[in-house]
């Protein structure tokens, strides 16, 4: 009996006879191996998707203070506004001959917990999230169009279409802040006019009016100028009491890059000789800071999977090692007809290493599962959608290794049967 038709027989007979602690077994395997199949691939997937995704603009400028919290609240539409800039500041950028493009945003309100964002239809008609790919409306609503830069119409974004219920031709009243209450609904009562097609980006989350919008809202105050104006129906508003969240550029860019050395120019000129704004720049390098000085927390993330992994290698030795005592009379009779003392040590050894392949395959299930729901609560909280069939090395490296790690498990009990003692275990023991 050494052929390896015979070896898995004896090893499913064993499987069978241990139902239960195998299940149990391979269950531990399958939530180690999902685990850390799911903590390094969501990691590693969470930082391309902020660090490396195109964004479509180079550098955003807005009040003094920091750049992560400016990136943050423009691109990401997360954290709360630093402040505004003044109106003049806008146009004088948008004028320097090496912008290409120059969209000013202007925050303030919601609807529902989506954040309201006041911009120019430059937003539909130039921008492009990455070269060739603009903002689409939805084919559900063939009629969706940009919104009327004069009238109080707003485009929506699709995870906030969806969420919300709002669609074309859906009416809202905005409410004031960022964070959505009751008591603080404007009168001012906007008309959907367009659902963009889902970009999987944060502008999914976001609901754009005109920015002529957010200055005339009732109980919005304007102070580009240092002093308090209120928008009046009818008059147009002096660009010297105009004033913007933000402002997000594009750089003309050249085949010799130098849409880059300009963003240096005026980053400099800034940051480091101005004291009214900042610019950040470049986007991927602020955002880039973020991960670093959040990385604990992967490693953090990092270290429970290898824990988990360890009580999983463990409960293998365990369930294994703990049939042995009622095997030995098994492992003794089949030394009797012949075994060798190899073929019952690879019996353990090949029984605890399909435990843990099973555990591996069901991982995978497991892994489906975490990065189900953290693509679910990403794209809620960013926008930022994951992608599902994202290939990531641990992918294949995590199975291998708790197969590995489940056959070094079966080590210990291997060599107890290896030198199970024939005589002795074939004695009647009454």
């Amino acid at each position: 009996m050494t052929g390896l038709g015979d070896l898995w027989l004896l090893v499913r007979r064993s499987l069978r006879q241990h139902l239960l602690s195998t299940l149990v077994t391979v269950v531990s395997t399958a939530l180690a191996s999902g685990l850390v199949m799911a903590v390094f691939s969501i990691s590693d997937q969470a930082r391309r998707a902020f660090v490396g995704a195109p964004v479509g603009f180079d550098a955003v400028l807005g009040a003094r203070g920091s750049q992560l919290q400016l990136v943050l609240n423009t691109l990401f539409h997360l954290e709360t506004s630093p402040g505004n800039i003044p109106w003049s500041l806008y146009e004088a950028v948008r004028k320097r001959p090496y912008v290409e493009l120059a969209v000013p945003y202007a925050v303030g309100d919601n609807y529902r917990g989506f954040r309201i964002v006041g911009t120019t239809d430059e937003m539909f008609s130039r921008f492009e999230l990455e070269k060739g790919r603009r903002l689409t409306f939805a084919a559900s609503d063939p009629a969706g169009r940009a919104f009327d830069p004069a009238l109080r119409e707003a485009v929506i974004g699709s995870f906030a279409a969806q969420q919300t219920g709002l669609h074309v031709g859906s009416r809202f009243n905005p409410y004031h802040g960022l964070q959505f209450d009751e008591a603080k609904r404007h009168d001012e009562e906007y008309v959907v006019v367009g659902v963009l097609a889902p970009s999987n980006s944060p502008s999914d989350r976001v609901i754009w009016i005109p920015i002529e919008g957010i200055f005339r809202m009732s109980d919005h105050v304007l102070r580009g100028g240092g002093q308090e104006y209120t928008a009046r129906p009818g008059q147009a508003i002096p660009d010297e009491f105009r004033e913007v969240s933000a402002v997000m550029l594009k750089f003309k860019t050249d085949e010799r890059g130098r849409g880059r050395e300009v963003g240096f120019v005026l980053e400099q000129e800034i940051n480091r000789q101005g004291k009214v704004a900042t610019l950040a720049f470049p986007i991927a390098n602020v955002l880039r800071d973020l991960f670093d000085k959040i990385g604990w927390f992967h490693r953090v993330l990092a270290l429970v999977a290898y824990l988990v992994v360890a009580v999983a290698t463990g409960a293998i030795l365990a369930s294994i090692y703990n049939t042995l005592n009622e095997r030995r009379r098994e492992f003794a009779i089949l030394r009797a007809l012949g075994a060798r003392r190899f073929t019952v040590f690879s019996v353990i050894l090949v029984e605890s290493a399909a435990i843990a392949a099973m555990g591996a395959a069901a991982g995978f299930g497991v892994f489906a599962a975490i990065l189900g729901a953290a693509a679910a609560v990403i794209r809620a909280q960013t926008g930022v959608a994951l992608d599902p069939l994202f290939y990531h090395p641990i992918l294949w490296a995590a199975p291998l290794g708790m197969i590995a790690l489940g056959a070094l498990a079966g080590t210990l009990p291997a060599v107890k049967a290896y030198s199970t003692d024939v005589a002795t275990n074939l004695t009647p023991t009454s």
